[in-house]
This record gives structure tokens, sequence and C-alpha cells, in this order.
């Protein structure tokens, strides 16, 4: 007699590979809230979750769309953004009284310099306590956005044609200093 095999199956959430449940439980066990970092092409949403049994709840909230209302006109899905964006919920938790957090990445792979550390250089430096090593965080040049300007200057001397095309969205917006447009955003954040 043949002995079918028994299957278990797993979580909806696991099997869609949306939720790792073993780092869940060791995120709620720490009592802290969360700083939730979740990134698409486009845009970087950030958001401070506190957990409750009957669910969790947001208390802080910031995506890179709204720094269109300080004046930033450049994509919403690079890494000086992303710093902007982690600066802006920083702010936002001030007011709500909230002063350390645990970082949640989520399924995102951890990569040195990426959007998602310059997003959590940004909560860092508005003061939130949030504990991480500093070795993970962009270089200050990428933050600020100097390493889109060299390159720019530098295809708009070799190859114009090229120039004109890859940074048109640039040229329209009369953006092409792209430290310059971060300064005046982070100050604006600065002062909320």
């Amino acid at each position: 007699m043949v002995k079918a095999k028994i299957q278990i199956v797993q979580f909806r959430r696991k099997r869609e590979r949306k939720t790792n449940y073993k780092k869940r439980i060791s995120f709620l066990t720490s009592g802290k809230p969360r700083v939730v970092i979740r990134k698409s092409l486009c845009n970087i949403n950030i958001q401070i979750i506190e957990y409750k049994p009957e669910g969790d709840n947001v208390l802080a909230s910031a995506n890179s769309k709204d720094l269109v209302k300080f004046g930033y006109t450049l994509n919403r899905g690079n890494i000086p953004a992303a710093y902007l964006t982690g600066l802006l919920l920083g702010q936002k938790a001030k007011k709500k009284a909230v002063k350390e957090a645990i970082v949640d990445t989520g399924l995102n792979t951890h990569v040195k310099g990426s959007r998602i550390y310059a997003a959590l250089k940004g909560i860092v430096d508005s003061g939130m306590k949030v504990p991480c090593s500093e070795d993970i965080f962009p270089p200050e040049e990428r933050i600020s956005g100097a390493h889109i300007s060299n390159y720019a200057e530098k295809l708009k001397k070799e190859n114009k044609e090229k120039y004109e095309k890859q940074f048109s969205v640039y040229i329209k917006k009369n953006a092409e200093d792209v430290k310059k447009q971060f300064n005046d955003v982070k100050d604006k954040i600065m002062k909320v």
C-alpha cells in the first residue's frame, strides 16, 4: 500500500513572497515602531508603523510625491529624492513625538549605498534614532545629486545629442543643477 505524501500549505502572503514571518515576529517583539521603506521605479514610500493586536497603526507617512509641494521637479525615484523623503518623514515624526524606531526593508535586497539606505540617512539626519551602521549610507556626493550634475556636464561636452536625449526632462524644467535644487528643497523641509 502506497502512502500519500502530506503537504503543508504555507500562509498565502509567504507563498506570494510578500511577508517574511520570521523577520516580522522579531520586529513585533522588540516593542518599537518600525520604519517601513518601500521603493518602486518612480517613487519611495516610507511609513512609521506601530503594532497593535487589532491591526498596525500608521503614525507618520511620507511619499516622494510630497516633494513636489516643496518645489522638487526632478525624478522622484532616485537617491536624492529618497534622502529628501526620509528627511520629510523624520520631520513629521518629530511632530508626532516618535524618537526612535527600527528599520523594516521588507523583502528588498540589501545593497550598500542604495535608495533604501539614502532614505534611512534622511531619517537619521532629521534627528530620529534608528540603529544602523554609517557604512551602509551612500556617499554625500550621491545624496546631494552632484554625481548626476557631473555626468550631465561630462556628457554635454562629449556627446551633445546623447545629452539632449538622456536629460531632456531636466532641460525642459531648467533643472540641470540638481545639487542646487536639492539644497533648496532640503532647506524648506528642515523649516517644516
